[in-house]
């Protein structure tokens, strides 16, 4: 049952419905084939879970309950700073103060890095010299 068509010249076939009907069958026959059921429900360990606190004036019978073992495991180690998430950086931004240790213990009392402040002869007389020349322009 083909009709020409004004455009092109390309036949239009009318179909019925038995025809229409197998189309459908054979579409979703196509379709069942790729799907797969997911039964099993698991979070995602990358992504950031937001708490939602519930409403102050309601009853939840369900605070006794004891939490998963394994949802508190993925809980407390999306909330972990990247440092204890990982070994090394994930991205080349992560790499700007990935290492937060000081190079240099910071010891006072090595002489080599630590140089403190000392009075020798020279310093004690500019420092008397200073404050007698502070005190007579200050009574001028």
């Amino acid at each position: 049952m083909a009709a020409p068509s004004a455009a092109g010249g390309r036949e239009r076939t009318i179909r019925d419905e038995v025809t229409l009907n197998a189309i459908h069958r054979e579409t979703l026959r196509k379709e069942n084939r790729c799907q797969k059921l997911v039964t099993e429900f698991t979070i995602n360990p990358f992504h950031k879970i937001h708490a939602v606190t519930g409403k102050p004036m309601a009853r939840h019978d369900n605070q006794n309950e004891t939490a998963d073992e394994s949802f508190l495991k993925i809980f407390h180690h999306t909330a972990l700073e990247p440092t204890k998430k990982y070994t090394e950086p994930q991205t080349t931004s992560q790499e700007i103060g990935w290492i937060t240790e000081p190079l240099i213990s910071s010891d006072r009392t090595d002489s080599r890095l630590h140089h403190h402040r000392q009075k020798t002869e020279i310093t004690t007389y500019m420092e008397a010299a200073w404050k007698l020349k502070e005190q007579s322009v200050n009574l001028q």
